[in-house]
């Protein structure tokens, strides 16, 4: 069996709005495996950026239990959160979140500043290089955001989110800004980062952005309303086929 990355057990987060109690997520199980791509569904309200923001260990469950690449961060401070999600977690933004002045290369960089991996300045500009090819931005790398189209800024996002090899990638609305086109190549990199072994989770309200993916999560009401694994034939250098044949939804929460 596949090594779990993500392990999320009877996860509760509940907020106080003076005296009401809302429950935004109501007893979650979710397990993702090395290598997988999940898509996480579901209209406003029903839980689904809570759920993202404690994946993304930018905030912490009321009750329940969630490990991260083998480390529980369920109760872990703020500061402990932001070590850990350095380390394991590259994000990738529907606003690319680019600094404006800086060159796609400084860009890639900023996340080997921040942490603690003992890289020389000649180590990290060889591995921002690396990630920039990566996603097929060679010859790009001195052009800041404002020289960049749309898609290219968030190649470059995508770059940033791989230079530390985080054990998941985590992608928030990833084509939100882009056109129909672009979105189409976008998903095409997370497609290839998956077929070459990168763990993939991304949040979006987009049907045919999530056929994308292996897998489809539906949140709705605080719980998980159904895991969908689609079968997928992936043309090389094309992207994927329609789903060829997809299991039954299966209930997960009552």
């Amino acid at each position: 069996m596949a090594r779990a990355v993500i392990e999320i057990h009877s996860l509760t987060k509940v907020y106080s709005m003076g005296e009401v109690e809302v429950r935004a997520l109501a007893g979650v199980d979710l397990l993702v495996e090395e290598g997988d791509f999940v898509a996480i569904m579901g209209p406003s309200g029903s839980g689904k950026s809570t759920l993202m923001n404690i994946v993304g260990c930018l905030d912490r469950p009321t009750s329940g239990t969630y490990l991260l690449d083998g480390i529980d961060v369920s109760t872990l401070n703020r500061d402990q959160r932001a070590v850990i999600r350095n380390a394991k977690i590259g994000f990738v933004f529907q606003s690319f979140n680019l600094l404006a002045r800086t060159s796609a290369l400084e860009n890639v960089e900023l996340p080997m500043l921040y942490g603690e991996l003992g890289l020389t300045r000649g180590q990290r500009r060889q591995a921002a290089l690396d990630s920039l090819h990566r996603v097929g931005l060679a010859g790009r790398e001195n052009n800041q955001p404002s020289q960049l189209s749309g898609g290219q800024q968030q190649r470059v996002a995508i770059a940033r989110a791989l230079v530390t090899n985080p054990a998941i990638l985590l992608a928030d609305e990833p084509t939100g800004n882009l056109d129909s086109r672009t979105s189409e190549e976008i998903m095409g990199i997370f497609q290839q980062l998956n077929d070459d072994g990168k763990t993939v989770v991304l949040i979006t309200h987009e049907p045919d952005i999530a056929q994308h993916a292996r897998r489809i999560v539906h949140v709705r009401d605080g719980l998980i309303q159904s895991d969908q694994r689609i079968e997928q034939v992936r043309v090389a250098g094309k992207g994927i086929a329609p789903p060829v044949a997809a299991t039954a939804a299966t209930r997960v929460s009552p």
